[in-house]
């Protein structure tokens, strides 16, 4: 069992974010300073005091080039994580054992995009198609991601009975969610159950609906001390416990070399996140489960504990994550699918301000929020409290 190495030793004390958008003028550079920024004036904590940095190996702007911009002290500890949507957690956890370990005493975590142009994104690159572990599945026509959950869907479907109305419950509640939130990019712009079902396919099973959006913006966290974060101006969120996980024998994406490919990098987080925790899922009121595919939803559901395998489709039904009165109201913000999609650094953003009180759609008495990562990559996972 895992350690409660971390458990509240450090706080997430300042959050920052640009506006969400497409062909937004600014530079990636200038949209991670700017969030950094905002985050650090909340908290009343100076851009010279800031000495630990943790980001994605797929943010473009180099730690120097923040540093340097925004202003920080000579910094102590730097760090990256890996595989894309994967990482947003890990980010955090990384931070907050730096700060835990006295490494720094300031970090901060941030992820800037710019993906309004269709260049932009890795799988248009042609001559990188077949690098690597692509090999192995690109030259039969799995070109994008969205055609790689697209077949663990389908196997799901099959093992499961998981329908498409499953999976428009997930694109609903968090389209519902995003619809009270001023700062979602589908904020004026309903779905109904007919929409869905009336949707252009994308990738069989997966319609336009299922997909998240492709967004332009930047968030950040300012990560401190626990006993340093009770002076300061903003509502301290612990970071209770963290974990990242692998599975055996796993293949980015498609897990096809698993014995079970649907037992995915959830399984393997799960067991160090909940054996860090005062909490179980059955303790926690709300979560911010990643969601660049409806379906990944349901498979996280049951990684993390929510349900028995192969339930986490039914677990869906009759508004289980809508609020307010679902058992579990999940990215009420909107998600990836429907606030936006900055490779779900938002949901950790959501995620404290649930612990704070100040969300959109905020649940009662929520005293933690799991925040997950990228289900099919590597990943990663947060348990949140206040």
């Amino acid at each position: 069992m895992a350690k409660a190495f971390l458990q509240d030793k450090v706080a997430i004390a300042g959050i920052g974010q640009t506006s969400f958008g497409k062909g937004i003028e600014d530079s990636e550079l200038s949209l991670g300073c700017q969030a950094i920024s905002m985050a650090l004036d909340e908290c009343g904590i100076a851009p010279s005091e800031v000495d630990g940095t943790a980001s994605f190996t797929m943010e473009l702007n180099r730690e120097v080039d923040i540093a340097r911009n925004v202003g920080f002290g000579d910094v102590t500890f730097f760090s990256q994580v890996g595989y894309g949507g994967g990482a947003g957690c890990g980010t955090i956890l990384h931070a907050a054992m730096a700060v835990a370990t006295g490494q720094c005493r300031v970090a901060v975590a941030w992820r800037a995009r710019k993906r309004a142009a269709k260049a932009s994104r890795p799988w248009s690159q042609v001559p990188a198609r077949l690098d690597d572990h692509w090999m192995w599945s690109r030259p039969f026509g799995l070109l994008r991601p969205v055609d790689e959950v697209a077949m663990l869907t389908r196997r799901y479907m099959h093992e499961y009975g998981a329908t498409r109305d499953h999976l428009a419950n997930v694109a609903i509640a968090f389209r519902k969610h995003a619809n009270r939130n001023p700062n979602a990019t589908m904020r004026e712009k309903t779905l109904s159950r007919e929409q869905y079902m009336e949707a252009r396919w994308i990738s069989e099973p997966l319609c336009l609906f299922d997909n998240c959006l492709e967004t332009d913006g930047a968030l950040a966290a300012v990560l401190v001390p626990a006993e340093r974060a009770k002076d300061l101006p903003t509502k301290p969120v612990y970071v209770h416990s963290a974990a990242q996980g692998i599975p055996p024998q796993h293949q980015t994406m498609i897990n096809y070399f698993n014995e079970d490919p649907l037992l995915g990098p959830s399984w393997a987080a799960a067991g160090q996140l909940w054996g860090g925790s005062e909490f179980k899922p059955d303790d926690v009121k709300v979560a911010q489960i990643y969601d660049a595919f409806s379906p990944l939803v349901p498979l996280s559901l049951e990684g993390y504990g929510f349900c028995g395998r192969g339930e986490g489709a039914e677990f869906t039904n009759d508004g289980a994550l809508e609020w307010p009165n679902g058992r579990l109201p999940t990215n009420t913000a909107g998600g990836g699918m429907s606030e936006a999609y900055v490779h779900g650094f938002n949901l950790v953003l959501e995620g404290v301000r649930q612990m704070r009180g100040t969300s959109t759609s905020q649940v009662e008495n929520a005293d933690s929020c799991l925040v997950t990562s990228g289900e099919g990559v590597p990943t990663s996972a947060l348990l949140l409290r206040n």
